[in-house]
């Protein structure tokens, strides 16, 4: 959804980053800004800033920042448009509403239908469960030893003995038949008409990020099969894209995710505390669904099942957390079956041991290698060296690549340098991973120029921000143009306009990007380390360096796309003078 600038500033205006962000977090006020332990990683000393003035957040330990925008994504992890509806609604300010083609409006409904369909399901589930059809499923959730806080944040229900009674529900409630049937809350049969599939069973509704109900999976009582049945896939439900209790883990702020394989496992996890468990529905684990957790993790923990089919699980698992950039670690179960035997048996302080010492991904795949080998027969064990120098070649990055090899050749008792030649010869076979290249001593890789420079335009927009005034001194020499990022120099460009309107406004730079990415990048540009220095001649030398440092960019820039264009060649001359110019130039920061 599009809105108009000034539409988005008007939201941000009227809301006080600090009031917002004192509604999540404790601020303390510290001078002239507000400071609060991170929310958005562990920390016990305050290093997360809020400025009233700038109207902006940084945190001096993992390096977010942002605005009032910002801040309501990351914590909420919600989408800029859903940040944006949320603030506008806080404030009372009115958006306009959405225009859809005629097709765009008949999909949303259908879509707003399907939703209140499974909304008003979830009800009579609900309802079925605390009535007394539903003892037999009630017993059971307390045989398993489910709080009633639980099963109401859960909306655990109960579907009964008879399949039509949803549907006649439903039918009441004003839905079709075909609509029902579309929702995968019932099916027609020959025999019975539109009748449910879900029957005598404990009711676990699915609920999306946004805490709307999908889908279904529900627990036969007694021994009947399937032992769970789900939804199937609708409109509104993708089993390879959600996380059952993703809605909850969220917000969390554990700094990982545990990923489960059942519902009951995530239910008893949450109940003990751990409400960072989530799990897949009723499928193997997914590359979609990794992708969703890399939205709000790089750490994931697999908590699956310690039997057999568990353990293949879990390997599939790492190889996909791994391919989507995610770090994985497993959990050891042992000597209990799942999560859910775990916590009653042993509770929450022993399996946050197992967290804490949750098995490198890496290693849990050598160790379950291991143990396929024979270690006293020769020709096995050299097999098994050869199976690990393969699985080495999968690392691309040298550096990551020796240090896995030094450390599984000490934990296995392998010469080093024998799995070393191992891994390079397995390589130059096949092609996958280039041989360790070692730098010789006293020899550092040289500074990556384009990095340079981009760190002196970002430390030249921080120190402008700093210290407003020193604009007017050097507005001559620099202009947008020398910032040779495309986001840096739209950041420029608003921040100079402001400047010479006489006004400054960093955080609503910020919102002028609708990405979150570009969001986040562009509030990096207030809050760059500038060079700790004691005197004012110190400063001033800093800044003049810096200055100078963009404008020779700039000029070599426009210098290496002469050929035919003429505005280069006209930027190359501009920039060769103000280069002139500036390297005898005093500028005063008073």
């Amino acid at each position: 959804m599009y809105y108009p600038e000034e539409l988005i500033e008007e939201v941000r205006s009227k809301n006080d980053i600090v009031d917002v962000v004192s509604g999540y977090v404790r601020l303390q006020k510290k001078g002239g800004n507000y400071w609060a332990c991170c929310p958005f990683h562990g920390e016990k000393t305050p290093s997360f800033s809020v400025s009233g003035s700038r109207q902006m957040y940084h945190c001096f330990g993992c390096g977010v920042s942002g605005n009032v925008y910002t801040f309501v994504m990351q914590y909420e992890n919600f989408s800029f448009p859903e940040a944006v509806k949320l603030l506008a609604e806080r404030a009372g300010v009115t958006l306009p509403e959405v225009e859809y083609s005629e097709e765009q409006k008949r999909k949303a409904g259908k879509k707003a239908r399907l939703l209140e369909i499974n909304r008003e399901a979830a009800k009579f589930f609900y309802v079925q469960l605390r009535s007394s059809r539903g003892t037999v499923g009630f017993q059971y959730l307390r045989k398993r030893e489910l709080s009633d806080e639980t099963m109401q944040r859960f909306g655990l229900g109960y579907a009964g003995k008879n399949g039509a009674e949803l549907v006649q529900y439903l039918r009441s409630k004003g839905f079709e038949d075909d609509l029902i049937k579309e929702a995968g809350v019932a099916s027609f049969s020959e025999k019975y008409g539109l009748v449910s599939q879900f029957w005598n069973r404990v009711m676990f509704p699915i609920q999306d990020i946004n805490n709307r109900v999908i889908g279904f999976g529900g627990r036969v009582m007694g021994d009947g099969e399937p032992k769970y049945l789900n939804s199937p896939e609708t409109q509104v439900f993708d089993k390879r894209r959600n996380l059952y209790g993703l809605n909850f883990a969220r917000k969390a702020r554990s700094g990982n995710i545990i990923l489960c394989e059942g519902y009951m496992d995530v239910i008893a996890m949450h109940q003990a505390g751990f409400s960072q468990a989530v799990a897949s529905l009723g499928t193997a684990f997914t590359p979609e669904q990794a992708s969703l957790l890399k939205r709000y993790t790089e750490n994931v923990l697999l908590a699956y099942d310690s039997d057999g089919a568990g353990v293949k699980a879990a390997l599939r698992g790492i190889g996909i957390l791994r391919e989507a950039g995610l770090t994985g670690k497993v959990i050891n179960m042992k000597p209990y079956k799942d999560p859910d035997e775990f916590m009653k048996a042993l509770g929450r302080e022993a399996f946050q041991e197992r967290i804490d010492q949750a098995e490198n991904s890496f290693f849990f795949e050598i160790r379950i290698l291991a143990e396929q080998y024979d270690m006293s027969d020769p020709e096995a064990k050299t097999r098994f060296h050869r199976e690990i120098a393969k699985r080495l070649c999968g690392f691309s990055e040298d550096a990551e690549r020796d240090n896995y090899l030094q450390a599984i050749g000490e934990k296995y008792f392998i010469g080093i340098e024998n799995l070393r030649k191992l891994v390079t010869g397995y390589a130059a076979q096949t092609g996958l991973a280039k041989p360790v290249e070692r730098p010789r001593s006293g020899i550092r890789r040289k500074n990556d120029p384009e990095e340079n420079a981009r760190r002196n335009q970002r430390l030249l927009i921080t120190w402008i921000t700093d210290q407003p005034a020193v604009y007017q001194k050097v507005k001559k020499y620099i202009g947008v143009e020398d910032f040779t990022e495309e986001l840096y120099r739209k950041v420029a460009e608003r921040l100079f306009a402001d400047l010479d309107a006489g006004s400054f406004n960093p955080a609503g730079i910020i919102s002028t990007f609708e990405d979150e990415q570009e969001q986040h990048e562009a509030a990096q540009l207030f809050h760059a380390s500038l060079p700790a220095l004691a005197t004012r001649q110190e400063r001033e030398k800093a800044f003049h360096d810096i200055l100078l440092s963009v404008k020779r960019n700039s000029y070599e820039y426009f210098s290496s796309r002469l050929g035919s264009d003429v505005n280069a060649m006209n930027k190359m001359v501009e920039g060769r003078r103000a280069l002139e110019e500036l390297a005898k130039l005093h500028i005063s920061l008073d």
